[in-house]
């Protein structure tokens, strides 16, 4: 990278934090409270290593195949290493051990495989289960109706531990068009923290990108996961982390 492109990154990185805290702030809650991952898909070792000194302190990767290479490349240190794509049963033995958080289990059959693998290196791994919230066909994910269930199932998994949800709302052109969404998602998560399942800590809700964090924020989101705000547009993109 060219000292040009790291003052670049610096500044998108520091107004991307600035509105964070803005928007906390305006929530009655603290900066503090919200966790900003770094969405580092098709950004190489070097790019990611310069947000991390520009103060990125978690990474999120979508590919385990580019999680792998660039993890090979000491690209994270320095930083936490969350996997928040989607997820091949055959690819989990991959991130054991090199990632703290899977955010995107959305069935029963992937934490369950999750389980399996993390108890053959003898861990527990941490993960939030994805909540299907706009019931859209095209993506994974749990659909409200299958959460109870699946909570009970995952919990009783000793090498798994359930620290909250994730949500990808449907693509919206506007930041507050995901408001219901949003908020909808927010009371799934305070009523299972109501519960209290055993094995089960609602630490996480995450949800917001770079076209509507905010509003996430606004509707009670401690997580978000931010890409292109951070490290500029990309070619490939149709829809933003």
């Amino acid at each position: 990278m060219t000292e040009q492109e790291k003052t670049a990154l610096r500044d998108r990185i520091r107004a991307v934090q600035e509105r964070v805290a803005q928007a906390a702030v305006k929530a009655g809650r603290s900066p503090e409270d919200i966790t900003l991952v770094a969405a580092t898909k098709m950004n190489d070792a070097a790019r990611v290593q310069a947000a991390i000194s520009c103060g990125i302190r978690v990474c999120g990767e979508n590919r385990v195949q580019e999680l792998l290479d660039k993890y090979a490349q000491q690209a994270y240190e320095g930083a936490d290493l969350q996997f928040i794509g989607t997820l091949q049963t055959n690819k989990i033995k991959y991130l054991i051990g090199k990632v703290s958080l899977i955010q995107s289990v959305g069935s029963v059959r992937l934490g369950e495989a999750i389980a399996k693998e993390a108890a053959k290196h003898g861990v527990r791994q941490d993960v939030l289960l994805e909540v299907n919230i706009g019931r859209e066909a095209a993506k994974s994910g749990l659909l409200l109706e299958e959460l109870d269930e699946a909570i009970a199932r995952l919990s009783a998994k000793n090498a798994l531990s359930i620290r909250g949800l994730m949500a990808i709302p449907p693509v919206a052109d506007e930041k507050t068009k995901n408001l219901s969404y949003f908020t909808e998602m927010h009371q799934v998560f305070v009523d299972i923290l109501t519960k209290k399942y055993d094995n089960v800590n609602m630490d996480y809700l995450s949800m917001g990108m770079t076209n509507d964090f905010e509003t996430a924020i606004a509707c009670g989101a401690n997580m978000i996961r931010v890409g292109t705000a951070i490290f500029g547009a990309r070619s490939y993109q149709t829809a933003s982390p």
